[in-house]
């Protein structure tokens, strides 16, 4: 969110693209993904009442269980999603809580006191804890093609993956829709409350942010937009491919800066790494930072290169959820703050 996914440096491609730069190096190691069989792991909890349920996600995996799951455990980002569907998690794994601790931005609206955190960073996922919790399923994203469990780490995936079966969302290289439809799917199947004004109005919502940037796209095809992220080393550039919220938002007629192929080899298509020095390469007219806790965000940056920049000096600076919480609530936003950004853009160049 995450944007530098590729299918080899994967995960790196997602955190770093998104900046979560000291993740790059595990996430390049994760090249498998977990395909578990249709039943496996713990079928059923005995006793619990209800009608079977079954789902097939975005790996080609159907998990069946003899009843809907009750006790789910999701990363953190899916369990703020399902929470808007009115559908709890029971423990939650990834960016939950700020150092402050407070709520960090991927946490959504959830009240975390009712949800057991089994690891607030990458690498960190306590498996006792999360076999106490009895889980009937794990719910997370994926963002390559082979199906690798976003936030699970690689060294305890056997292990996690033994207790419960796993249900995995794509984000990768598909329109932000179709994942948010997906996730509406999962969340119905899960006994959301899918007819609740809440949860149609933000449908409403969200087909109205997008007609609205679609017009402001169409109204300023001369402002160019460039999505970076932020560390103390280095600013990346992400191409508008393979990332589920800019391969739309370009659909929709937004004018993107597009690093080369050649220079986003290294995150496997994700995105262009610049030194500081370089951070002026792209002229832009509006930058999109990520927003995770776990990037350097703009009013941290100290660089004399990146105060310099013309979108800067101009105030044009917006956020971008690179890992967005996939409820059409949470979406509406991100269009919004980008429409509102091309409509009064001043041309830079």
């Amino acid at each position: 969110m995450p944007n530098a996914r590729a299918t080899h440096p994967t995960r790196r491609g997602i955190l770093a693209a998104g900046g979560a730069l000291g993740l790059g190096t595990a996430l390049a190691a994760c090249k498998g993904g977990e395909r578990g069989s249709a039943s496996s792991g713990k079928a059923v909890k005995s006793g619990r009442p209800g009608r079977p349920w079954s789902f097939k996600d975005d790996r080609g995996t159907t998990v069946k269980l003899d009843s809907t799951p009750a006790d789910i455990v999701a990363f953190t980002g899916v369990a703020a999603a399902l929470y808007d569907y009115g559908v709890q998690a029971k423990g939650v794994f990834g960016p939950t809580k700020t150092r402050g601790g407070k709520p960090d931005v991927q946490a959504g609206d959830m009240d975390l006191s009712k949800v057991t955190v089994l690891g607030n960073a990458w690498g960190q996922f306590n498996v006792e804890k999360y076999a106490a919790l009895a889980p009937d399923v794990l719910i997370t994203t994926t963002f390559d093609d082979a199906g690798t469990l976003w936030y699970v780490p690689e060294k305890s995936r056997d292990e996690i993956t033994k207790l419960a079966p796993s249900v995995a969302v794509s984000v990768y290289d598909r329109q932000l829709p179709v994942p948010l439809q997906r996730m509406w799917d999962l969340a119905e199947s899960l006994g959301g409350e899918m007819t609740a004004t809440e949860a149609t109005d933000a449908r409403k919502r969200f087909e109205d942010a997008a007609a609205r940037l679609r017009a402001a796209a169409k109204a300023r095809p001369d402002i160019r937009v460039m999505a970076g992220s932020a560390s103390e080393q280095l600013f990346y550039v992400s191409g508008s491919n393979l990332s589920a919220d800019l391969e739309y938002f370009k659909a929709l007629g937004v004018n993107f800066v597009e690093p080369t192929e050649r220079a986003k080899a290294g995150s496997g298509g994700w995105y262009e790494s610049l030194s500081w020095e370089n951070v002026d390469k792209y002229q832009a007219d509006v930058i999109m930072m990520d927003d995770r806790s776990s990037t350097l965000q703009p009013a941290d940056i100290t660089k004399a290169t990146w105060r310099k920049l013309p979108a800067v000096k101009a105030g044009q600076i917006i956020s971008r959820s690179p890992e967005p919480i996939l409820s059409y609530d949470k979406c509406v936003p991100l269009l919004t703050g980008l429409a509102e950004a091309l409509e009064k853009a001043k041309k830079l160049r």
